[in-house]
């Protein structure tokens, strides 16, 4: 069976740009997989508010951060690119960081030159580490997944563009040292107009890895393929929309009582997602009972009161 760090670079090399959504957890995965996206992003702020309710600032731990990538992994049959902070320490935790995302299943990372504690790419308050260190653990990541899977897809971003006192001359040039200590593509984070993103894709010397949020400007996919751009995430979108959602829901429940939570699923049911027990895989739990535990378990179906899955 193909790897799935393997399909990831064969849709790289199709390109021209490949768009990816970010998601939070393995539910909103399987939403953007449904929605006929060919690759996942998981989100590392979508992963510290969702698990912990804490802000990106570097307050879940490695261990966090895989559970929920290996769950995501698990739950889609697509690739999944996910958000590996700043390798959680030196580059000696950043071989271990490499060998554990390997092992749930991803198929690729990026990694970044921020501190730790860490923060998001679009709040103030960054800093990086020299450019010597950045490379050593690049070149740590590099020779662990040439051990474990040459095609696990490294992905360098450099926060330098928006850090206290840095540039973006030195986003550029730490940029191609990444790249040439073995990352496949560049990320860099937060330049914050059309210019600053052409001087990205005219001077990064590789494929560049691009994040349409926060600060830095939004483009249509045309515009993203004219730009050169191999690889873009829209990584906050499904976040923001379900706690809005979410929240506008609580609210009508607060005032109106239960009835609020009745007109809701009246109203949910005529959504193409509406039929949330199919969507969540109990037509396949009925199917897997049927092969393996045998007709005599299917009884159970034929007096009990509910949604009823699909006999296969």
């Amino acid at each position: 069976m193909k790897r799935q760090s393997t399909r990831l670079r064969g849709l790289l090399k199709a390109g021209p740009t490949l768009f990816v959504p970010g998601c939070y957890n393995a539910m909103s995965a399987r939403v953007i997989e449904n929605a006929g996206f060919t690759a996942v992003y998981m989100s590392g702020y979508g992963t510290s508010l969702s698990l912990t309710g804490l802000p990106d600032a570097g307050l879940v731990t490695m261990s966090e951060v895989i559970t929920n990538a290996r769950y995501i992994a698990s739950a889609v049959n697509v690739p999944v690119i996910a958000d590996a902070d700043n390798g959680y320490g030196n580059a000696l935790n950043v071989i271990r960081t490499v060998r554990e995302f390997i092992g749930a299943g991803i198929a690729g990372i990026h990694l970044e030159d921020q501190v730790s504690p860490k923060r998001c790419g679009h709040v103030a308050g960054r800093l990086v580490v020299p450019l010597e260190e950045a490379v050593g653990k690049m070149r740590a990541a590099d020779d662990t997944r040439k051990e474990l899977d040459p095609d696990f897809v490294l992905i360098a971003r450099t926060d330098a563009r928006g850090a206290s006192g840095g540039s973006l001359d030195e986003a550029i040039r730490r940029a191609n040292a990444l790249l040439a200590a073995g990352a496949d593509l560049a990320f860099v984070e937060g330049p914050t107009s059309m210019d600053e993103v052409k001087r990205v894709c005219a001077e990064v010397k590789g494929p560049v890895f691009y994040n349409m949020t926060g600060v830095s400007p939004r483009f249509s996919l045309e515009e993203m393929k004219a730009l050169g751009i191999a690889l873009t995430i829209a990584p906050g979108a499904l976040l923001r929309v379900s706690l809005a959602a979410m929240h506008d829901l609580a609210v009508q429940m607060k005032q109106e009582g239960p009835i609020a939570e009745a007109r809701f699923i009246e109203q949910f049911a005529k959504h193409s997602m509406g039929d949330l027990h199919t969507f969540a895989g109990f037509d396949r739990i009925r199917a897997l009972e049927q092969e393996y535990l045998g007709e005599e378990a299917m009884k159970k179906y034929a007096d009990s009161v509910g949604h009823m899955p699909t006999r296969k």
